[in-house]
């Protein structure tokens, strides 16, 4: 722990002293890093998805995690909403449609498609298979070393066997935790100043820093106190009555908006995905949108995707006891897939007949902050809805952070699988004092886009993990036997 807080705190001195340069060094590696790198994040994640479902559907698919005659230790719902809410959460809150728009608007590159149809198809294509499939492979190797070779919950644990090297292993371990530490971060950060914004937004108010930090106060503790008490007590119950809340908020858009035509696009763009998915996700000649497009949207989802896998995966392997490799991986893959899918066709769809009615576009969806609570202006009980979209942005960011605190309090207390809660409390307090710098350094220097610039380190750090999915990956085939 001593040594990734270590860096942590160096990394943070240094961007605080040097700030201009900091953020200068971060911008132009992060360049770099999808400039060279982009093509190798497609191809992994193709490879990714075929990897796993191959898996999934071969006879290794029938071994479960710990002994074959147990039972899964969870539900198949609470399973569900505990992946789903680590796995995703509040970006769906973001980009519900901003994104869908967005692409529709700009169309990634020429298509026989419709507009509508191609727009909702990327969406799919950037939310759909391939990130499930990043976080899929590290709960694969995770839970398997765990639960079938009683080795440390630790990401180390999945290749010591062909680097056995000390140093090596404990580096390896510092990056996942760097990472994590500044993915949570960014996440709390973000997902604050976006309710900050919607507040402003919904209350024509002059909401500022100190309302941002008062919510980022409120989500670490909440979160604390959930990973305080565990997956059972804490966890899981906010992560259902998360899922509960969104599942309302979606059949209430659905039921007063077009659904004959959401479940005409949701089937047909799924099909259509499905066709598509082996060329776009290579950038094959008419489904290759262009360097920039790529670099700006493809590149920097895979590489975020990557930077969050560590955690996620990690997460998802814990909860995972008792199932079979195919329950686990298909379940990952298949179930949230779908239901973003829907999510998305129901916001995106739903806002294209908007546009249509409107006969013209002026970018009422653009601001990523504030795009569903335009959109959901036009709805019924307006701000009822407004309200509860708030309200879910904390719960996501909850239990994104709790799950989070508990991987890392996981860690860094000798990879044991139930951490002790002196490390769950030093963690979430730690998080919080990081989160509350950032914000304030936002604040004190609001020419720099402080936020911006962490995510963009999460590209820079998310290679190295993306080269480590190589090793992991051939030493679960090497190995394969051992299961």
């Amino acid at each position: 722990m001593s040594i990734s807080v270590g860096i942590v705190l160096l990394l943070s001195i240094i961007a605080f002293i040097a700030t201009d340069a900091s953020y200068s060094t971060i911008e132009n590696v992060s360049i770099w890093v999808r400039n060279y790198f982009g093509f190798f994040y497609l191809y992994l994640g193709f490879s990714c998805v075929a990897l796993l479902v191959g898996i999934a559907l071969s006879p290794l698919g029938k071994k479960k995690f710990g002994d074959q005659n147990q039972q899964p230790e969870h539900s198949l719902w609470a399973w569900t909403a505990m992946l789903y809410s680590a796995g995703m959460g509040a970006g769906i809150l973001l980009r519900a449609v901003q994104e869908p728009v967005f692409m529709q608007q700009n169309p990634p590159y020429a298509s026989n498609l419709s507009a509508d149809m191609l727009g909702l198809e990327f969406t799919f294509y950037q939310w759909g298979l391939t990130a499930w499939a990043f976080y899929g492979l590290f709960a694969l190797v995770m839970g398997n070393a765990l639960f079938n070779q009683n080795k440390p919950m630790r990401v180390s644990s999945t290749i010591e066997s062909l680097i056995p090297n000390k140093l090596a292993m404990r580096s390896i371990d510092v990056i996942a935790i760097v990472t994590t530490i500044f993915g949570l971060i960014a996440a709390i950060a973000l997902g604050t100043t976006q309710i900050n914004g919607g507040l402003n937004h919904l209350l024509e108010g002059q909401f500022g820093i100190m309302t941002t930090i008062a919510l980022a106060i409120i989500v670490s503790l909440v979160a604390g106190l959930s990973a305080w008490n565990g997956i059972n007590r804490g966890i899981k119950l906010v992560s259902q009555f998360n899922i509960i809340v969104t599942f309302a908020l979606l059949l209430f858009v659905f039921a007063a908006s077009d659904m004959a035509t959401i479940i005409h696009s949701f089937i047909s763009v799924t099909i259509q995905y499905l066709i598509d998915f082996v060329p776009m996700s290579l950038a094959l000649s008419s489904h290759d949108p262009g360097i920039d497009f790529l670099s700006d949207w493809t590149f920097y989802y895979w590489a975020f995707w990557i930077a969050w896998a560590p955690f996620t995966g990690i997460f998802i392997a814990r909860i995972s006891r008792g199932r079979s490799l195919r329950q686990m991986l298909l379940g990952v893959l298949i179930i949230p897939t779908l239901g973003t899918f829907f999510w998305f066709s129901v916001f995106g769809t739903s806002a294209f007949q908007m546009i249509d009615s409107w006969g013209s576009y002026n970018n009422e969806f653009g601001n990523v902050f504030s795009s569903i609570f335009v959109f959901l202006q036009h709805y019924p009980l307006a701000t009822l809805l407004n309200f509860t979209t708030i309200f879910l942005l904390l719960g996501f960011l909850v239990t994104s952070v709790d799950s989070a605190v508990f991987v890392l309090s996981m860690f860094t207390d000798g990879g044991r699988p139930e951490p002790s809660k002196k490390h769950r409390v030093i963690w979430s307090a730690l998080i919080l004092v990081a989160t509350l710098a950032l914000l304030l350094l936002g604040n004190i220097k609001p020419e720099v886009d402080v936020l911006q610039a962490i995510q963009k380190l999460l590209i820079i750090t998310s290679l190295p993990l993306a080269l480590l999915m190589l090793v992991m990956s051939y030493v679960f085939l090497k190995n394969v036997r051992a299961l």
